[in-house]
C-alpha cells in the first residue's frame, strides 16, 4: 500500500494538480457553474410541470382537475423553460466568454459578448417551414405559392404538404439547447482567446485618460473583437462553401454525437468515478477537477434529457450528470454519508465518534469536507479501499439498473445539496423505483464500509498500532 501511494504521489498527483489548475479547464468548469442560476430555474420549472401536468395526465387522463387548476402555473413554467434550458447553449456562451476573459485578465463583459456573437455567427439563419394541409389548394393559390418559392407535394388522405423557405429563422430546438453546447464551447474558446491575446498585445484603440473607464474599455475591445469575430465568420463561411453543410451541424454529427455515445458506456462511467475518488483521496477536489469532462459530456446529456422530458419526447440518454449525484455518491464523494452512519453505529474510537457527530448534519446535504479532512479520509491508507470501492459499486448497480430500464433515467437537474433518496426521486421526475435503487446502493455501501470501521477500532488513534484493549 505504501509503495502504491508513493508511486501515485510521484506520478499521478503532479499531473492531477497541473490539470486542476490549468486556466482553460478552470474557465470551462466555472462556465458550467456560472450557468447554474438558469439551469436550476429551468429544472424547477420542468419538475413542477411533471407533478402538475405529466403525472396527472398519465394517471388521471387528459383534462383532469389537477392539470386544469394549475394551467396558469404550467404556462409560466413553460416560459421559464423557454428562457433557460431551451437556450442553454446561449447562456453557456455568455458564461464561458466571461470566465475565459477572467482567465486572461481582460474585460469579462466584452469576453462574454464576443463569445455569444461567435456562437450566433455559426447558426444557420434560414430554414424550411413545413405545413401539412388537410386538402389540396386551388390552382390559383398553388401558382402563387410556387411562384414565391414554395414547394407543394401530395400528402396522405388527399391533402398537401407545403414547404417554404424562411429566412431569419433560428431553430431553437436544434441549435440552442444542449445540442449547441459543443459549438458554443469551441467558438467561445477560439474567439475569446484571440480577443484576449490581441488586447494583451496592446492592439487596441487607446483613449485619453480623461475618457471614462467604461468608454475606454469599449473602445479598447473594438479591434480585438472585430478580428476575432471575423476569424469565426471566415471559418464558418469557408466550411459551408467547401463541405456544403453548416459547421455547427458537422460538429454535432462528427464530434458531439460520437463523444456522447462513448459517455454512455460503462467503461467511461467507471473511469470517471475511479478518477474522481483517487483525486479526492489525495486531498484534491476530484469532482471539480473532472468537472470539465463531467459537464461537457454528461451535463450536455442532462440538458438534452430535460428538454426532451419537457416536450414529451423520447429520453435520448440513459446516463447523465445528475445520475452521479442521485445514485453514485450520496452524502458526497465516497458515499461518506454511509461512512458517517457506520461510525456512529460501529466505531469505538472517540475521535471517529466526534467527527461522525459533527459530520452527520452536513453529510445529509452531501457536504462531506468535515469527514474528508477531519477523520481524515484523505491520505488514510485504511479507508482508501472502501472510499474508492463503495462508489464504484454504487455506480455499477445504478448504471446497469438504469440501462436495463429498472429505473427511469435522470431527467431533472436537482440541486446537489438535496438529501439522498429525495434527490433520486426528484431527479427521475417522481419514479418511486429510484427510492428503491438508492436504498439498495446505501446498503451495499454500508457492507463495504463496515469491515473497515471495525478494523479501525483495533488501531491506536495516536500510534497506528494494534490496540488490544478494544
Amino acid at each position: 500500500m505504501d509503495g502504491l501511494m508513493k508511486w501515485m504521489e510521484k506520478y499521478i498527483l503532479p499531473v492531477a494538480t497541473k490539470i486542476g489548475s490549468e486556466k482553460h479547464l478552470v474557465a470551462l468548469r466555472d462556465a458550467f457553474i456560472g450557468t447554474m442560476p438558469a439551469t436550476m430555474a429551468g429544472a424547477i420549472a420542468v419538475l413542477l410541470n411533471a407533478f402538475m401536468r405529466d403525472f396527472p395526465n398519465t394517471y388521471l387522463g387528459e383534462g383532469n382537475a389537477i392539470t386544469t387548476f394549475f394551467t396558469p402555473v404550467i404556462g409560466v413554467n413553460g416560459l421559464i423553460w423557454n428562457g433557460t434550458l431551451a437556450i442553454m447553449a446561449v447562456v453557456f456562451a455568455l458564461s464561458l466568454g466571461a470566465n475565459l476573459a477572467k482567465a486572461y485578465e481582460v474585460d469579462p463583459v466584452s469576453g462574454s459578448i464576443v463569445s455569444l456573437v461567435a456562437f450566433i455567427i455559426g447558426l444557420p439563419d434560414a430554414a424550411t417551414a413545413v405545413l401539412t394541409l388537410p386538402e389540396k389548394l386551388s390552382e390559383e393559390a398553388s401558382t402563387m405559392i410556387t411562384t414565391a418559392g414554395g414547394v407543394l407535394s401530395d400528402a396522405a388522405e388527399g391533402g398537401q404538404t407545403l414547404s417554404m423557405g424562411a429566412w431569419g429563422y433560428f431553430n431553437f430546438g436544434k441549435y440552442m439547447g444542449g445540442s449547441g453546447l459543443f459549438t458554443a464551447m469551441i467558438f467561445g474558446f477560439i474567439s475569446v482567446i484571440i480577443f484576449a491575446l490581441l488586447i494583451r498585445k496592446n492592439i487596441i484603440i487607446r483613449m485619453p485618460d480623461s475618457v471614462p473607464p467604461a468608454v475606454s474599455k469599449a473602445f479598447a475591445a473594438i479591434i480585438p473583437a472585430v478580428v476575432s469575430l471575423y476569424v469565426v465568420g471566415i471559418i464558418n463561411y469557408l466550411f459551408k462553401q467547401t463541405a456544403g453543410v453548416p459547421l455547427i451541424d458537422w460538429i454535432s454529427e462528427a464530434i458531439q454525437k460520437p463523444l456522447m455515445h462513448l459517455s454512455q458506456g460503462y467503461g467511461a462511467v467507471f473511469i470517471i468515478v475511479l478518477l474522481v475518488h483517487v483525486l479526492w483521496f489525495f486531498g484534491l477536489h476530484g469532482t471539480n477537477i473532472m468537472s470539465p469532462v463531467l459537464q461537457t459530456l454528461y451535463g450536455t446529456a442532462m440538458v438534452e434529457n430535460t428538454n426532451a422530458f419537457q416536450n414529451n419526447e423520447p429520453i435520448p440518454f440513459k446516463w447523465v450528470a445528475g445520475s452521479f449525484e442521485a445514485f453514485v455518491w450520496p452524502g458526497g464523494a465516497g458515499v461518506t454519508l454511509v461512512l458517517i452512519v457506520m461510525i456512529l453505529f460501529l466505531s469505538k474510537r472517540a475521535d471517529y465518534k466526534t467527527v461522525g457527530k459533527l459530520g452527520i448534519a452536513p453529510g445529509l446535504f452531501n457536504i462531506n469536507e468535515p469527514v474528508m479532512f477531519g477523520l481524515p479520509v484523505v491520505l488514510n491508507p485504511l479507508l482508501m479501499i472502501p472510499f474508492i470501492l463503495a462508489p464504484l459499486a454504487t455506480a455499477t448497480i445504478a448504471y446497469f439498473a438504469t440501462m436495463a430500464g429498472f429505473v427511469r433515467p435522470v431527467v431533472v437537474n436537482v440541486i446537489w445539496v438535496m438529501p439522498t433518496i429525495i434527490s433520486g426521486f426528484l431527479a427521475t421526475a417522481g419514479d418511486w423505483r429510484a427510492i428503491v435503487l438508492t436504498i439498495v446502493n446505501l446498503l451495499v455501501a454500508a457492507l463495504i464500509w463496515a469491515p473497515f470501521i471495525l478494523a479501525a477500532n483495533k488501531l491506536d488513534p495516536n500510534l497506528g498500532e494494534t490496540n488490544e484493549t478494544n
